[in-house]
């Protein structure tokens, strides 16, 4: 398995460690519900370096990140940022990711002249996306993997900034929602300090040289540990996005899901720039979505698993689900999943087959 520069730091905090999209990460340091809980009610910090980095740049930069992204990057200027998705010809998506519009920095060789982009992709689908820009870069862009010289800290939770802020002299409160500044944290210099995360708690994703990761996770821990911060691993991410309805690549949205399909319609914009699908979208629009991404209540103590049929109240199968859990800030199990168009509506009634019984849910609006 691939590692993350951390791997020792978790070794040493014992934390349980799983095999996750190839690397070797922690699922858990001490429970899913205690990491939860922090997150949602002081703090939490995340290890999500296995995230795979690259740098597009130069003369035709905009243009390839305009064509191959279903957002408009157009409308960033230096220090947004963006929510997309790598959408296919025929409506699939290649994967979901953030895309950075980064200030002039003359020691990557940004000067200014012709914008540059970071694009944030999911660790499992690093090669993939690679190769899918790449395939696509008719337009001249200089590609930069960074993957493997970047490390990622998550650091979520509504006292994110009164632990930050004694480490750096940014003025946290400052940097708007989407948006990020460049600046020395913990003693590092050269942090991309991002007001993003995946968590709906808020707080900030800090992009840092590889070799310092070790450095920042440890004065972080220590400045956090009085306000409650606690190491978070992959199971308190999963249900803290999944309670936001936040979709998970290779779950709820993949090459055979369409962003309008998966309610991703706000990042897909059909009345901008080309971009790759974009007609065969428009057409999706105008003669129906045939099915959609919803998120659902069940009425029992069983949590809902990927790959459970959801059936109609006359037993009918109408679609999937996706994701499932039991989640800890409510204390009832929610999942999200796929249905036929016409039983998207708040408050539609489902039934999720077991095999041997059904469970009652109901839609509901995550987050």
């Amino acid at each position: 398995m691939l590692t993350t520069p951390l791997i020792n730091t978790h070794r040493h905090l014992d934390a349980k460690l799983v095999n996750f999209a190839g690397f070797e990460m922690p699922l858990s340091y001490t429970s899913l519900k205690e990491e939860h809980q922090a997150v949602r009610e002081a703090a939490g910090m995340f290890d999500v370096s296995h995230m795979g980095e690259f740098i597009i740049r130069g003369e035709g930069a905009t243009a390839l990140v305009q064509y191959v992204t279903s957002n408009d990057v157009g409308k960033l200027t230096e220090g947004q940022a963006q929510y997309s998705c790598l959408p296919r010809p025929e409506g699939g998506i290649v994967d979901d990711l953030l895309v950075y519009r980064l200030p002039a920095n003359p020691k990557m060789g940004m000067s200014g002249t012709h914008p540059s982009y970071m694009l944030v992709v999911n660790a499992s689908n690093i090669q993939k996306d690679w190769d899918w820009i790449e395939q696509h870069n008719s337009f001249g862009a200089e590609m930069l993997d960074i993957s493997d010289r970047t490390a990622l800290l998550a650091v979520q939770g509504p006292k994110a900034v009164e632990i930050l802020q004694p480490l750096t002299d940014v003025d946290l409160a400052d940097i708007p929602y989407y948006s990020f500044v460049r600046g020395a944290i913990a003693g590092v210099d050269n942090v991309i300090i991002s007001a993003t995360g995946y968590t709906g708690s808020g707080g900030f994703e800090l992009y840092l040289d590889a070799d310092r990761a070790e450095q920042a996770w440890n004065a972080i821990l220590r400045a956090g540990k009085p306000h409650g911060l606690l190491p978070a691993g992959l199971a308190a991410r999963d249900t803290l996005r999944l309670e936001k309805g936040y979709c998970l690549y290779g779950n709820d949205i993949d090459d055979t899901t369409s962003p309008l399909e998966a309610g991703l319609g706000w990042i897909t914009k059909l009345n901008g720039e080309n971009f790759i699908g974009k007609d065969f979208l428009i057409r999706q629009k105008a003669e129906g979505i045939p099915r959609r991404l919803v998120g659902f209540r069940v009425h029992d103590r069983r949590a809902p698993r990927h790959g459970y049929p959801i059936q109609n109240e006359a037993g009918e199968v109408i679609g999937e689900v996706t994701s499932g859990t039991h989640a800890p800030s409510l204390d009832y199990p929610l999942g999200m999943g796929y249905v036929k168009d016409g039983y998207q509506q708040l408050g539609t009634k489902l039934l999720i087959d077991l095999g041997r019984k059904t469970m009652e849910a109901e839609v509901i609006k995550l987050g």
